[in-house]
């Protein structure tokens, strides 16, 4: 593909990051972004993402979303980072946009893929996985806590879908880090579900950055459990385990320390003190968060193949209390987690 035209469907922490990795490579690249100040703000004095590899300060093509509908020329990728709750009706509003030979990649938490296919049919879609920690908390300045060196993509098309393209997308995720390519997507996609299902929301609801949370008693059972949940509902589904993160396929060929060696695996490459989750980054700012595409969806699927998921379920309560009853984050709430993984 030769230089491509490129839209960021969705400039938060993580798109903005990518995006400025791609312009920084000299992409054609046009972010396309929701909310109305961090748009102002890119326009009038461009992006910066802070990083442990050194500050980035660049001047991209920005448009609202309330714009799209004055876009002429058609992209030849879109690449996803809205939350998994927005897919759908994202993916739609791009759908004409998207050239008859483009590709859409959903490069997000949760099982988006086919929620993509079904916007932009199969021979257009890719599905991927991202593992990169940033931070958002003014318009137009983003803290990324795992720079290129430090984040991990992987892609692959879905059965039937353009799998002699996945190079396509890889190529230009690599410049935001590092990327495999991978034969089976779901199942890629499932095992960053059961890392997510760790993670993202039971340290949200104690309100504690990652390494706070994991260093606090009775934790990390919790994730544990959570984690071996989603797992065995994935075998359930039929997902077989395979390896993320770059670990290997000999570290992941003990099924019951899966979740275990994924979670040490995340917490020594990829999380840095004081970094939070995009859950609790979320409730902060008083937005709904992605809890019931991650654990949710986890339970959901596990009462359709009869797998109990009693942790998962406490931690989609609590989320719902948190986000709609007014309870506050707070590391109390971890006796009612650790009572459902006992």
């Amino acid at each position: 593909m030769v230089r491509p035209r490129i839209a960021v469907l969705g400039a938060g922490a993580n798109g903005a990051s990518v995006g400025a990795d791609l312009l920084t490579a000299d992409h054609d690249v046009t972010l396309i972004e929701q909310w109305p100040a961090h748009v102002e703000a890119m326009r009038a004095d461009g992006l910066h993402v802070i990083s442990p590899d050194g500050d980035l300060h660049v001047r991209p093509h920005v448009i609202n979303l309330c714009e799209v509908a004055e876009l002429t020329g058609p992209f030849d990728v879109v690449l996803v980072l809205m939350k998994a709750y927005d897919t759908a009706w994202a993916a739609r509003m791009l759908r004409p946009y998207l050239a008859a030979d483009g590709l859409m990649a959903g490069v997000q938490n949760g099982m988006t893929t086919r929620t993509v296919q079904d916007a932009v049919g199969p021979r257009r879609t890719m599905g991927a996985v991202i593992e990169c920690s940033a931070t958002m908390d003014e318009p137009g300045i983003v803290h990324r806590h795992t720079p290129v060196s430090r984040s991990w993509f992987a892609v692959g098309a879905l059965p039937g879908g353009p799998a002699d393209r996945v190079e396509d997308i890889a190529a230009l995720l690599r410049c935001a880090g590092t990327v495999a390519s991978v034969d089976d997507i779901e199942a890629a996609k499932w095992m960053k579900l059961v890392s997510n299902a760790t993670l993202l929301a039971t340290s949200a609801i104690l309100g504690l950055p990652m390494l706070d949370a994991l260093h606090t008693p009775g934790f990390r059972a919790v994730m544990i459990a959570a984690g071996n949940e989603a797992l065995e509902v994935g075998a359930a589904v039929g997902h077989p385990v395979l390896p993320i993160f770059g670990l290997t396929p000999d570290e992941v060929a003990d099924r019951s320390r899966v979740v275990e060696t994924m979670t040490d695996k995340l917490f020594a490459g990829f999380v840095v003190p004081g970094a939070t989750t995009t859950v609790l980054q979320d409730w902060t700012k008083g937005r709904h968060a992605e809890v019931d595409d991650l654990n949710g969806l986890v339970a959901a699927e596990g009462r359709r193949q009869g797998v109990a998921t009693p942790v998962n379920d406490a931690v989609v309560h609590l989320a719902r209390q948190i986000e709609r009853a007014g309870v506050r984050p707070d590391a109390a709430l971890l006796s009612e987690l650790t009572a459902a993984a006992a």
